[in-house]
């Protein structure tokens, strides 16, 4: 009997916790692709800019702030993106 409580026990727990963690995800990943005016509205968001990739380097020196990775917010602000690099106005 006591087996099979702790058995009960540790299969709650397990859906519980995968529950959460399911949560979590979905909350993250459900960021708003937003087509900004400038970079000023932007960096009012993201203060790094937006990346394309994680894989994209800063083809204009040194920023301050690590760029925000997302690959659909990136193309709806391409036009920010003067130096075509792969990352809308970074700082």
């Amino acid at each position: 009997m006591k087996k099979y409580i702790s058995a009960l026990l540790m299969g709650a727990v397990l859906i519980g916790s995968f529950s959460f963690s399911t949560l979590e995800v979905e909350g993250a990943a459900k960021v708003k692709a937003v087509a900004y005016k400038n970079c000023t509205e932007l960096n009012k968001v993201y203060k790094g800019g937006v990346s394309k990739d994680a894989k994209t380097t800063n083809k204009g020196g040194k920023i301050k702030y690590k760029p925000f990775v997302s690959a659909e917010l990136y193309k709806l602000n391409e036009k920010s993106d003067r130096d075509n690099d792969g990352i809308a106005c970074e700082k």
